[in-house]
């Protein structure tokens, strides 16, 4: 089982890093889906990367990992009016990937898959 866990921890990390990084290589993408109604999306978008950066990180040192798992699970949490937003207007235009209905619709309860992974890591 331990096995398991670190491989899903590094997965983790590696996923974080390449997302948040992403935010600075593609901001376009990510400035698209967030809603109207949020102030400073060019700000939000960068924060967003990095502290996908920074718990990435934390993550790695046992000592700051339960700390990053919670980071993350609040960070995912505060994500979800940009879910929703997909939802509410798909389809629509993510960088190069034109999210549908379907894929909005998956993406909405993955969070929650997200959030029970991060948790896990996190114990």
């Amino acid at each position: 089982m331990q096995t398991i866990k670190t491989t899903c921890l590094v997965i983790m990390i590696i996923a974080y890093i390449f997302a948040g990084a992403n935010h600075f290589r593609s901001p376009d993408g990510y400035i698209k889906i967030i809603p109207p109604y949020l102030p400073y999306p060019q700000l939000l978008n960068m924060l967003a990367g990095v502290f996908e950066i920074t718990f990435a990180l934390m993550l790695i040192f046992p000592a700051t990992r339960q700390l990053a798992a919670w980071g993350i699970i609040l960070m995912l949490i505060a994500f979800m009016p940009v879910h929703i937003y997909m939802l509410q207007n798909a389809p629509m235009k993510m960088g190069g990937l034109t999210v549908t209905r379907a894929i909005a619709l998956i993406r909405l309860p993955l969070q929650a898959v997200l959030i029970a992974w991060a948790w896990w890591v996190g114990k």
